[in-house]
């Protein structure tokens, strides 16, 4: 095919193949740069001075679930602005694409307030369901905490970013995303005082702000910030077709309810996979009461799922930007009443991703050891994480397949399906099969990432099912 029937926007004209790398390949770069954020904070942490290294990355091991959750409860708005603006671009309709982009941000923010009150109140108890000793307890309270004050910056970076992508604008937002990581790497390095040694080579640190946990939140929230200051700019610049302007921030009903109908389940879709994966950290904590010495839980366990986690993320990153082109192009290929290229459009960005994430798959089979020195070198998470990348790798293609298709129907509106596979999938798999591996065949954390990775292969047929199925042609959004 030489040119698509897309009416406007970035993507008018373009081939099928064209618009997938036009939109996944600064989808990539962008989320290996929200990776980086993750992981340097966990470097971070993981050379932090004497008897503090072990707490600290227990603490922000469950300090990254919570920022997965405020990922969640963005994407969620994001959904549904990016999905409405890909309809609407896909058709020509300037005026529904702006005024969805206008409602999407002032919802983000608005959101993001409440997000930020619902982390602040939530930190303690945080701590104390997942088990953590006094010490890191307090380390993820203050982590947390610090992190609410930035949410409504957060919001606003994440949604306008999803709309951006809906219009068919990923170069922007990876620009963005450099500029937030570049911020957090030296703010956080700066305000945390720690020194970094890879083997014989050590980077001292010359500032005395000595911080800690606390320079480290900082560093990612005032990341945040930069980040909404970029976003708002670009938006109110603009870009092909789509420009945010003043009047079209004010909610109306209709278009408000339209971005709530389409985003909600997408919100609860993710917030299902969040809590499920949170309840794993509880199965964690009586992994670690388990294996107690003196009355005292086992530490590192929850640092060493934080390791491996933070390496598998780095699987997500083609996953995710391919499922991104897929969703957006599908919108558009739907909008322009072309269902046919929408599938195809999946289909192809389903079989890249498997491809890619594949091939990562292969690193962390092989190569779990040498990773996990990146980040520690402590006895208990050299013992344990390197087991954890192998069970990992070994289902990467089923992960792909996963993650390009659920994104790729998220895109189109397809959210009530994804959100009932997710949660089927979640609590109905893989919890049970987290605990029944972990606690009752005693299999400890392995046990837990062979229920998680046995999930994801089920997971996968289920949204295969749903792809070939083909209801998502039919949605109105």
């Amino acid at each position: 095919m030489a040119s698509s029937p897309i009416r406007s926007g970035k993507l008018a004209g373009l081939s099928m193949w064209s618009a997938i790398w036009v939109l996944a390949l600064p989808v990539l770069i962008q989320q290996v740069m929200a990776a980086l954020v993750g992981l340097v904070d966990t470097i971070y942490a993981g050379h932090l001075p004497g008897a503090m290294l072990v707490p600290a990355l227990d603490a922000i091991s469950i300090g990254s679930y919570v920022t997965w959750f405020v990922m969640i409860a963005m994407t969620g708005l994001g959904i549904g602005g990016q999905a409405l603006i890909a309809r609407a671009m896909g058709a020509g309709n300037r005026a529904e694409s702006h005024s969805a982009l206008g409602h999407a941000v002032t919802m983000s923010v608005l959101w993001g307030v409440i997000v930020g009150v619902v982390l602040w109140l939530g930190a303690a108890p945080l701590a104390h369901i997942c088990g953590l000793t006094d010490v890191a307890a307090d380390l993820l309270v203050v982590y947390v905490r610090i992190l609410a004050y930035a949410m409504p910056a957060a919001g606003l970076m994440l949604v306008g970013s999803m709309c951006l992508h809906g219009a068919g604008e990923t170069t922007l937002p990876s620009v963005i995303a450099v500029a937030v990581n570049i911020v957090n790497v030296f703010v956080s390095w700066a305000l945390s005082g720690v020194d970094l040694t890879f083997g014989d080579w050590t980077l001292v640190n010359p500032f005395s702000f000595d911080l800690y946990v606390r320079g480290i939140a900082m560093g990612t929230s005032l990341a945040y910030l930069l980040g909404a200051a970029l976003t708002w700019w670009v938006l109110r610049r603009g870009v092909k077709d789509l420009r945010l302007e003043r009047r079209d921030l004010a909610l109306h009903r209709s278009m408000s309810m339209r971005l709530v109908r389409v985003g909600l389940p997408g919100f609860f879709d993710s917030i299902m996979m969040w809590t499920a994966n949170l309840a794993v950290l509880i199965v964690i904590g009586m992994v670690a009461a388990a294996e107690a010495v003196d009355g005292v839980p086992k530490e590192g366990l929850q640092g060493a799922h934080l390791i491996a986690i933070r390496w598998e993320s780095f699987s997500f990153l083609p996953g995710f930007a391919l499922g991104t082109a897929a969703g957006a192009l599908a919108g558009q290929y739907l909008g322009a009443g072309n269902p046919r290229l929408a599938q195809r459009a999946i289909l192809a960005c389903t079989g890249i991703g498997a491809v890619l994430m594949g091939g990562l798959g292969l690193v962390f089979m092989f190569g779990g050891d040498f990773l996990t020195r990146i980040i520690s070198d402590h006895p208990i998470h050299r013992a344990e994480t390197p087991a954890l990348l192998f069970i990992c790798g070994t289902v990467q293609v089923f992960f792909a397949i996963t993650m390009v298709i659920r994104q790729g129907l998220r895109g189109v509106g397809d959210t009530r399906w994804t959100f009932l596979i997710t949660t089927v999938a979640s609590f109905g798999i893989r919890l049970p099969a987290a605990w029944l591996f972990a606690v009752v065949l005693e299999m400890g954390l392995k046990g837990v990432w062979i229920g998680m990775c046995g999930e994801i292969a089920l997971r996968a047929l289920l949204f295969g099912w749903r792809f070939f199925h083909g209801g998502w042609k039919r949605l109105e959004v």
